[in-house]
């Protein structure tokens, strides 16, 4: 990784109590999840970490109340590669494009992940993309690496700003499927969600979180786990996996959310959430557009021991 000695931010924090110990570099990365511990040791190495006023060396264990300041270089990323990677389009004209994301392709490159990306085959695939955004080029959204399903992008500039617009404003509807532990009452779960205190790479409900809505319906239960349908209101950082958990409820195959003993009983192969259908107005015609996934195959052995043979997808709301 090489920095671009380019300060694009910084930040001042305060050693917490249950923080005290930790080397400064695990403290860092634990505090912004979105850098890595490296990144952190280079920019410690090449001195832009002050602890209490002085540079810091990375071996170094801060103390409960010491005032730790960060500023952040740019990183020299390759440029991006067009990759010929296959895409299951949903749809597709010249302003917009949408597929059907396999699991465990990631949504855009970042260190670690520079290649195999959505974007390096959005890049192949379309002759030319309107961006501002070097590294996320076309991206309006994000599924987590392990959801599969409907991923939107943007061609050009306008029709970006305008789905962008529409996903803030809460004007595009979303629909996501699980295969979840336990039954989920068919309800409206309102708890806000921030950053986890302590596993700074996790969201958790919080009291002083932002707003969350999610509405929930259980399509099918057999005693052990549930076919659940669940509508997000907003838009927050993992929400459907932690509002799940936060109502003793989380997906099956959630690794940061869900329940180890079951995970390890069950073996799922991944986190079995799937983003379904997406409803929204053409960014450029106005036009109403439904899109679906189809069900993935992997979801269809947990649905036949939940539901029979029938798969119980004529539950599914259309």
């Amino acid at each position: 990784m090489e920095l671009a000695n380019d300060t694009v931010s910084a930040d001042t924090l305060f050693v917490l109590p249950e923080e005290e110990g930790l080397r400064i570099d695990k403290l860092l990365s634990n505090r912004f999840p979105n850098y890595s511990r490296t990144y952190f040791q280079i920019l410690i190495e090449q001195g832009f970490v002050f602890l209490n006023g002085d540079p810091i060396k990375k071996r170094v264990c801060p103390e409960e109340g010491d005032e730790i300041e960060v500023f952040f270089q740019a990183i020299k990323g390759p440029s991006l590669e067009p990759e010929n990677i296959p895409l299951d389009i949903l749809y597709e004209d010249e302003h917009i494009l949408a597929i059907n994301k396999p699991p465990g392709m990631v949504v855009h490159p970042a260190p670690g992940h520079w290649s195999g990306t959505f974007v390096n085959a959005l890049l192949a695939h379309c002759d030319h993309i309107e961006s501002q955004d070097s590294l996320r080029p076309g991206i309006v959204h994000r599924l987590d690496k392990e959801t599969s399903g409907i991923l939107l992008a943007a061609k050009t500039l306008l029709a970006h700003q305008k789905l962008i617009e529409q996903f803030s404003l809460r004007e595009i509807e979303k629909t996501y499927l699980a295969i979840c532990s336990g039954r989920p009452q068919n309800t409206t779960i309102s708890a806000p969600i921030g950053r986890h205190p302590v596993h700074r790479k996790e969201m958790a409900v919080l009291t002083d979180g932002k707003e969350a809505i999610s509405k929930v319906q259980t399509l099918a239960f057999n005693h052990q786990l549930a076919f659940a349908l669940i509508q997000p209101k907003t838009g927050r950082t993992h929400q459907i996996r932690v509002h799940l958990k936060h109502i003793g409820c989380p997906i099956l195959g959630d690794s940061s959310y869900g329940s180890d003993k079951l995970n390890q009983s069950l073996n799922p192969e991944r986190l079995l959430l799937h983003a379904y259908q997406l409803q929204f107005k053409h960014p450029i015609t106005q036009l109403p557009i439904r899109l679906l996934a189809p069900i993935p195959e992997d979801f269809k052995p947990w649905l036949k021991q939940i539901c029979g043979p029938a798969l119980c997808t004529s539950n599914i709301p259309s």
